[in-house]
């Protein structure tokens, strides 16, 4: 359970790859089968891709910056 939790978007990477190639090697499959798990895969690449944004926002959190750090950069750059 922990690793679905850190790990979303690999997943996610998998199961679209299987769902590709299953769609390709079994052309019997019916349209419509093919359709709503394409529509489900897309639904939860949104839901995925909202974790990792939250991830990637609490880890900005908390992070506080030199009050000098601007000038520094730029002096850094005149040189």
């Amino acid at each position: 359970m922990h690793f679905i939790k850190t790990h979303p978007a690999r997943i996610y990477a998998v199961v679209v790859a299987a769902l590709a190639l299953v769609a390709h090697y079994v052309p019997a499959l019916p349209s419509a089968l093919v359709l709503g798990l394409v529509a489900a895969v897309l639904g939860t690449g949104e839901a995925i891709q909202r974790t990792e944004d939250r991830k990637t926002a609490g880890a900005g959190e908390g992070v506080r910056l030199d009050e000098h750090q601007d000038q520094d950069d730029a002096e850094g750059a005149a040189q």
